[in-house]
């Protein structure tokens, strides 16, 4: 398997979807359709819909994944748009160029957030006629895992945990919820276009979950260990805020041996599909070999 080429095609795949599934940038009203596609083509790592992909590469899977994937990325690209908010976490950069707001002012910033979350399941609902039960299942996970009491619950606690102290389940939870249950989402997400039996659906969960946090941690090491011409964003500003992260409560060295900690339980994990899941295993690694 060739990692980069492999990682390459999704996301050539990924990008490619972005333009047949949503509505072009001159659709009337077309300020708002130039918002989500800046926010939406704007690069990163497209982690969540490539996870997508390649857990319904992995498992086999009959139906085309793509759907899926380009929802996932709606769905989280409307969150990073409303977290970089004033209101929120108040962030200048991300991927490498203005945040919404900065671009193209707050009201309408926050309508094309409104808009891709809207838009993540108005894509599930219109692209799984042939296999009704499988668009169901979508819908349910991915909405699960955005829910008030998954990705906006995490959401909440961290904002309201900012400058105060909280305990180490509270962390848990806050990154549990905000950062992992996306990421489980998009591994279960990709396995459903297989029809799965439950035992596999607990085995991605728990990968899933593991990857999560890890991925969060990495990014807490990051913010606080990089700058922001390497990261594409604003950083430094988990401390500015008095956000808790893993750091904070652990440090460093104890912070990176808990990500190889949780890559180690994400490769166990997937090992349940073989060599099927080479690739997976190897996206879990490269995120650890960040932080080394």
């Amino acid at each position: 398997m060739d990692f980069i080429q492999q990682s390459s095609g999704y996301l050539s795949r990924i990008e490619t979807g972005i333009d047949a599934l949503l509505p072009s940038a001159d659709t009337r009203p077309a300020m708002i359709h130039d918002a989500m596609l800046y926010s939406m083509k704007a690069g990163g790592k497209r982690l969540r819909p490539t996870l997508v992909l390649a857990a319904a590469e992995m498992a086999g899977a009959g139906l085309d994944a793509l759907p899926a994937a380009i929802a996932i990325e709606c769905l989280h690209t409307y969150s990073l748009i409303h977290d970089d908010m004033p209101c929120v976490d108040n962030s200048d950069l991300r991927r490498g160029r203005p945040t919404s707001h900065r671009k193209y002012g707050e009201a309408l910033a926050l309508l094309a957030g409104d808009a891709l979350l809207t838009e993540a399941f108005r894509i599930l609902g219109q692209s799984y006629g042939a296999s009704p039960s499988t668009g169901y299942a979508l819908v349910k996970t991915l909405s699960s895992a955005a829910s008030s009491a998954a990705l906006i619950g995490g959401q909440v606690e961290d904002v309201i945990g900012e400058g105060r102290a909280i305990s180490k389940s509270d962390l848990d939870f806050i990154h549990l919820n905000k950062t992992a249950a996306l990421i489980t989402a998009a591994l279960e997400m990709g396995l459903l276009h297989a029809s799965p039996a439950e035992d596999d659906l607990a085995t991605i969960r728990k990968a899933g979950r593991a990857m999560g946090l890890a991925f969060q941690i990495v990014d807490d090491i990051l913010d606080a260990t990089s700058d922001a011409a390497s990261m594409g964003k604003t950083v430094g500003r988990d401390a500015e805020l008095g956000k808790n992260t893993y750091v904070k409560f652990y440090g460093i060295e104890a912070s990176r041996r808990r990500v190889q900690e949780l890559t180690d339980e994400t490769v166990g994990a997937l090992n349940r599909w073989g060599a099927r899941a080479d690739y997976l295993k190897a996206l879990a690694l490269d995120m650890a070999g960040r932080v080394r």
